[in-house]
């Protein structure tokens, strides 16, 4: 229990988290955030309040019990404040790292309201490493087996939280990945500088241990169907998790020259391919040294590319954006971090043609300014063009970072799946069921890209359900 007074609390500041300096950081793909001691740690946990009414759980898509963990962290039982925020959450590594905390469990913190709120992500990232650093993992007990198989297509962090589930709940459990390596989004869409690839395999190798099985370079859609799933394999369900991986573009001229990507291929190369790294791995990407660089877009997949782009050597950064700054959807932290770094805002602008140089590689960029007008359907005030006010800018490299949409390749051979208008997997919202009996989806496949963390909170509602249909039988 904690032996300061609520006065004494709030008199405590929110403790920093050590980072990497700016001018080394942009030159390695090493962490930036560099993680709490266990002395700052538990000066950070005494700052809670240990609130009646837990706002911070109920704004947490995924339920964690905030409050328990923080004690036991104030306690010094650091593995049994693990052991909590595990019974919820099967990868406080990961989400400790890359969750918009501000706009969820900390945006719920009472102190918010007078003072700066509980680092709940910091704290949940410390008692993860700490886990991990003595050796002693806090994995949950598991039920007697049930004798029901589970699919789970696709490995990003939907799939995986419904994995943890359901073999804690006896199933058995496996997970068909495309790729060659697990983590779907998690490892080829996050940076190593933000979600290094070890933390990932580590919270894998922790399901692994666990029992879960996971099978990599199977294309569910062109390897196996889902109606082959069921039919041959003998899974009882299935849940669909295969994100949305296919880049939208502008559709302006110019977008099929060399030297402009999609986020989705940029980022993919790096990550997952290492072609930061070329030639000792066999993956080329055009090369960002001393050239100069733009990224299309004002999210956290733009800010991860764009500071990608200083660390494989590029000039100049810059990242496009047709609103102000104030309407980017990134990550606070993250637009801090890219402007520590030297990234250039071009706020207020948009490309409408990238220019050849003659020989089929681009060579720049016609962009227009922009205006805000009415607000649309997202709530932020429309970006509306300035006649006139076209301008030209040299670029070498150019990365689309617009948005995603579903990948159609499991919706197209599974013909009794609907899907929504814009090709998405339909589901009933409160369930995860889909048109087809045993079939659930969750993540993106169903929301369209966002969060990692909303993409768990749909897996933890999808594994609720799908406990339910192989417990009763009933769609």
């Amino acid at each position: 229990m904690n032996s300061l007074s609520p006065k004494e609390r709030v008199k405590i500041p929110r403790q920093k988290m050590p980072e990497q300096e700016p001018e080394s950081r942009r030159k390695n793909f090493e962490e930036v955030n560099l993680g709490l001691e266990l002395e700052l740690a538990k000066r950070e946990a005494h700052r809670c309040l240990e609130c009646a009414n837990t706002k911070c759980v109920e704004t947490c898509p995924v339920g964690v019990k905030v409050k328990d963990f923080v004690q036991l962290i104030v306690a010094g039982d650091i593995l049994a404040a693990a052991a909590k925020m595990r019974e919820d959450n099967v990868l406080p590594a990961i989400t400790g790292r890359v969750c918009p905390q501000e706009d969820q469990c900390e945006g719920g913190c009472i102190l918010g309201k007078k003072f700066k709120p509980l680092a709940i992500g910091y704290l949940e990232r410390f008692v993860a490493d700490y886990e991990a650093a003595v050796g002693k993992v806090g994995l949950p007990q598991k039920a007697p087996a049930t004798g029901k198989k589970v699919a789970i297509v696709g490995s990003g962090p939907a799939g995986l939280t419904v994995a943890g589930d359901l073999i804690q709940r006896g199933h058995e459990v496996t997970v068909f990945e495309a790729l060659h390596e697990i983590g779907g989004v998690l490892v080829y869409g996050i940076p190593q500088f933000r979600l290094p690839k070890e933390i990932v395999r580590r919270e894998v190798d922790n399901l692994r241990a666990l029992g879960v099985r996971f099978e990599t370079n199977v294309v569910v859609g062109k390897t196996v169907t889902i109606d082959e799933l069921f039919q041959e394999e003998g899974f009882h369900a299935v849940f669909v998790a295969t994100g949305a991986g296919l880049p939208q573009f502008m559709t302006i001229p110019g977008e099929h020259l060399n030297g402009v990507y999609s986020a989705n291929e940029f980022l993919t190369r790096v990550n997952l391919m290492r072609a930061y790294r070329f030639p000792e791995y066999d993956s080329p990407l055009y090369d960002c040294r001393g050239k100069n660089v733009a990224v299309i877009g004002g999210g956290n997949t733009a800010m991860d590319a764009i500071r990608t782009s200083l660390r494989l050597g590029a000039a100049n950064g810059y990242l496009i954006y047709r609103r102000t700054e104030a309407e980017m959807p990134a990550r606070i932290e993250e637009v801090k971090h890219a402007k520590e770094e030297g990234v250039q805002l071009m706020m207020l602008a948009a490309p409408v043609e990238f220019l050849d140089n003659g020989s089929g590689w681009l060579k720049g960029a016609r962009c227009i300014r922009m205006q805000l007008g009415e607000p649309d359907d997202s709530g932020r005030r429309r970006p509306v063009p300035l006649p006139g006010s076209e301008f030209e800018i040299a670029l070498d490299v150019a990365v689309i970072a617009v948005g995603t949409t579903a990948n159609p390749l499991v919706q197209s051979t599974t013909p009794d799946l609907k899907t929504t208008r814009k090709g998405y997997i339909a589901v009933d919202e409160e369930t995860m069921k889909t048109s087809k009996q045993g079939v659930f989806a969750g993540g993106d496949i169903v929301t369209g890209g966002a969060t990692v963390i909303l993409a768990m909170g749909a897996g933890r509602k999808a594994a609720g359900s799908i406990q339910q249909y192989l417990t009763t039988g009933v769609w």
